[in-house]
């Protein structure tokens, strides 16, 4: 959901206390060559406080233009919800914007956003949910009480509900008429089985239609407590000073229970046994071939995650060895790799695009290459030596642009904890051949995994493809 309110031209620029991008980006890719320690360059720039109440505050500085952005992330998004309440941490997040104690009547809210130059939004993702605003720098005591009021004192007007439950209905008709949507949906139900509500962030229709104002409330007193969130403040404002108004901003704000003691996360049942998907819809000429596997968990599994991400880089690079046997040889259009980070269980999925008549060579072919992985060489020193650097300078360049840092933060925060994030790249720079091989044994190779077809009604004619000869075509050096 979008909602901007700004009638304001963009400030000028003011000069970055960084270098520019450009110099920056030369000059570290002249240092990763030497695969600097990372975690103390942005414990240098992440300056954080942890209120009484358990709220974490944390503040980048950078007066690169006199704009400030305050984000609000929740641990809370699909892996809270069970089936009941599938999708409404994706309505309470419409909610959001809507009247609260301070702002009772529907326009208030709105009108408040506009005298602070405001522009906000929020995101509901499987497991975190963000709300942010970004004010010209000196409306940021304003700004910060106006996300207060919304945090901590919502109404839920039923009024408000029923318009915005059709807003959300309006997104889920719009995802549904979407040949993909239908396609990763069927994929993420076999992979994810009874687990799918927890890993569904847009939910089912007949609870979005269903659903009171009780059930935002019982959202809201679980979840949107002060020790299971964090303020995040980045921009031209100094740790101090947005350390001083998040103390008056939020310090009355009592401490609630933690909610994943009152009401833990189940674990994600595991996958047993291959599954395969055939999907019809109009979508050309074009074939599309998706595999995944429940992968590792960044709260159990953490080392595996790190070489999950190199693994992808490297098999992704155009000139890598993956993409000559499988795209330079024309037998798909184009193929990734891509490992998800989650703490219940991230998915790893392989995404290809081929034509119905190189269908089944295709399928052998990227069985073959996965089964070549674990073969001495595959992963030069080389490879892995440029993927890290392009971490390395990425990460980097992420701190120049305050807004966007500010909501990578937030996801990390959420996920799997500021000290992962800190030490993210400097773990995964240590990755080599021996990790990434261990990764895919582990969690790839040999272990069960839904094998899935989008393709045209005309193609599935010429095919005649079912699940059952799916299976058939499917990978032996990646079944159990």
């Amino acid at each position: 959901m979008v909602k901007e309110i700004s009638d304001r031209p963009t400030p000028p620029r003011r000069r970055s206390p960084f270098r520019t991008i450009r110099a920056r980006a030369a000059a570290l890719l002249v240092l990763a060559a030497a695969l600097p320690a990372q975690r103390a360059e942005l414990e240098q720039h992440i300056k954080r406080l942890t209120l009484p109440n358990g709220l974490d505050v944390m503040v980048v500085e950078n007066h690169a233009v006199p704009l400030v952005t305050i984000e609000a992330d929740v641990k809370n998004g699909s892996f809270t919800q069970s089936p009941e309440f599938s999708g409404l941490s994706h309505l309470y997040e419409h909610m959001f914007f809507k009247a609260n104690q301070a702002y009772p009547n529907p326009d208030d809210f709105v009108a408040r956003a506009s005298e602070l130059g405001a522009e906000f939004n929020g995101t509901t993702t499987e497991e975190r949910v963000n709300y942010y605003l970004t004010v010209p720098a000196d409306s940021i005591a304003g700004a910060m009480t106006f996300l207060a009021d919304a945090l901590i004192r919502p109404l839920f007007r039923q009024d408000e509900l029923e318009r915005e439950r059709q807003v959300v209905i309006g997104e889920y008709d719009r995802n549904e008429s979407n040949p993909f949507f239908t396609f990763t949906t069927a994929m993420g139900k076999a992979l994810w089985t009874t687990a799918w509500s927890r890993k569904n962030p847009l939910g089912e229709r007949s609870v979005i239609e269903s659903t009171t104002p009780a059930k935002m409330h019982a959202i809201q007193q679980r979840y949107y407590v002060p020790n299971n969130t964090a303020i995040i403040v980045t921009g031209d404002v100094t740790p101090d000073k947005a350390f001083a108004l998040a103390r008056g901003t939020f310090s009355a704000w009592q401490k609630a229970p933690d909610p994943f003691v009152v009401d833990p996360v189940p674990p994600i049942p595991p996958l047993t046994h291959d599954t395969a998907v055939v999907v019809e819809q109009p979508i050309g000429g074009t074939v599309v071939l998706m595999l995944q596997w429940q992968g590792p968990s960044a709260g159990q599994d953490p080392a595996s995650t790190y070489a999950a991400d190199v693994f992808s880089d490297v098999l992704n690079q155009p000139g890598s060895r993956f993409q000559r046997k499988l795209v330079d040889s024309g037998l798909f259009q184009s193929i990734s790799v891509n490992y998800y980070t989650q703490n219940h269980v991230g998915p790893i999925t392989i995404e290809g695009e081929t034509t119905p008549e190189k269908l089944q060579r295709a399928i052998a072919a990227l069985n073959a290459e996965l089964a070549s992985v674990t073969s001495a060489g595959y992963f030069s020193a080389e490879e892995l030596r440029g993927t890290k650097q392009n971490r390395i300078v990425g990460t980097e360049l992420s701190l120049e642009r305050a807004s966007g840092f500010a909501h990578q933060l937030g996801f990390w925060w959420a996920v799997t904890g500021l000290d992962y994030f800190y030490g993210y790249v400097d773990t995964m720079a240590k990755q080599t051949p021996s990790d990434l091989i261990h990764y895919a044994t582990t969690y790839i190779i040999g272990k069960p995994h839904v094998l899935g077809v989008l393709l045209s009604p005309d193609a599935e004619r010429l095919l005649k493809l079912t699940p059952a000869m799916l299976i058939e075509l499917d990978m032996p050096g990646t079944r159990p």
